[in-house]
């Protein structure tokens, strides 16, 4: 089984990558949890793909309470937050006992917010769903919700007492929640890792799938080997952002409905490659390649029509600013990636 640990000052936990763990996950949580309550926060299409399996897996062992939410984005928002506090209340769950995350990003972060913040603090474990969360959300310990003005505006660190993560059940995601992924796999191979990149390009269909498990342990590997550098998101952490300034900008004018967070991060890593490249800071045909492999996986790649006034405003709240300045993720080429420091006047060189 591909294990890896994330080792920070204050707190240690396994990612374990397997296919059907999901079968054993009864036999995994007993060796990491000892009382008896667990909470199960979910969504409605993964509950109806795998609920009944994940409560045969614990109902002899544990008492067992699921919360199960409507997918999709709009779910991480603050009404829906106060909705799973007060569920989470009804099942008079304590400190000392557990909350599963079981679903994708969306569900991820939710969850993860609520166990920092319910009663100073739950354990929680992330059982991703998705390809985007089991390579890149479920690891590192952002969690977060968003508010009107913006993606992730209301969140904390708060990491998990372990992942687990299936690659089974990405045989049953929808192929453009797939695509979502991807998005985020490609991020890995631009910022980090050249053999990861070439490889996709190379992969078709069913290679893709048989090396799965060692596409999803190599980002793990790089996001946990990142936040162990940098856990509060201060430096190096920066650069697994790439594309998503842009990318936030993009969903939020849409009203996170015509692009998946995948997707309009595609967007913005091609987007800002072109812009790296006019400025002379990214290798010239840098972007083809991004734009080929966007294609490859069904990613769109072209920024969409966006007043600009709307983007720099929407990019004025990015989490990375500091003071006058603000940072910006660019690549010099495929695998080698970099902040540039920069005076938020001068952003609209980058939109």
């Amino acid at each position: 089984m591909p294990t890896l640990k994330v080792n920070l000052p204050e707190k240690n936990y396994p990612i374990l990558i397997q296919k059907g763990i999901l079968n054993h996950i009864g036999e995994k949580i007993k060796k990491i949890y000892q009382n008896k309550k667990i909470a199960i926060i979910t969504d409605t299409h993964v509950e109806k793909l795998y609920g009944a399996r994940i409560k045969k897996q614990l109902d002899n062992d544990f008492e067992i309470k699921m919360i199960v939410l409507e997918p999709g984005e709009k779910s991480k928002s603050m009404d829906v937050l106060q909705h799973v506090y007060n569920k989470l209340l009804e099942f008079e769950i304590t400190r000392g006992d557990l909350i599963i995350a079981f679903g994708g990003g969306v569900v991820g972060d939710l969850t993860g917010f609520a166990a920092a913040t319910l009663l100073r603090g739950i354990p929680f474990i992330q059982i991703p769903t998705s390809l985007l969360a089991q390579i890149d959300s479920s690891v590192g310990g952002k969690v977060a919700v968003n508010l009107p003005k913006g993606k992730n505006l209301v969140g904390n660190f708060y990491h998990p007492k372990a992942v687990f993560i299936d690659p089974d059940v990405l045989k049953t995601l929808d192929k453009r929640v797939f695509s979502d992924g991807m998005a985020e796999v490609i991020k890995y191979g631009c910022i980090r890792n050249k053999k990861l990149f070439d490889d996709l390009l190379k992969y078709n269909d069913e290679e893709l799938f048989e090396h799965i498990e060692q596409i999803i342990y190599t980002c793990c590997h790089i996001k946990k080997s990142i936040v162990e550098r940098d856990e509060l998101d201060t430096g190096e952490r920066m650069l697994l952002n790439f594309g998503h300034t842009l990318g936030h900008a993009v969903e939020k004018h849409y009203k996170y409905e015509k692009y998946t967070h995948g997707e309009a991060v595609a967007i913005g890593m091609y987007h800002i490659t072109k812009k790296g490249e006019a400025l002379g800071i990214t290798d010239k045909k840098t972007s083809d390649c991004i734009k080929e492999i966007l294609c490859k996986y069904h990613l769109p790649y072209e920024m969409p029509a966006m007043d600009q006034e709307e983007i720099i405003k929407t990019i004025g709240l990015d989490k990375k600013n500091k003071g006058q300045y603000m940072n910006i993720i660019l690549i010099k080429k495929v695998g080698e990636s970099l902040i540039k420091k920069i005076y938020k006047k001068d952003i609209v060189a980058f939109i």
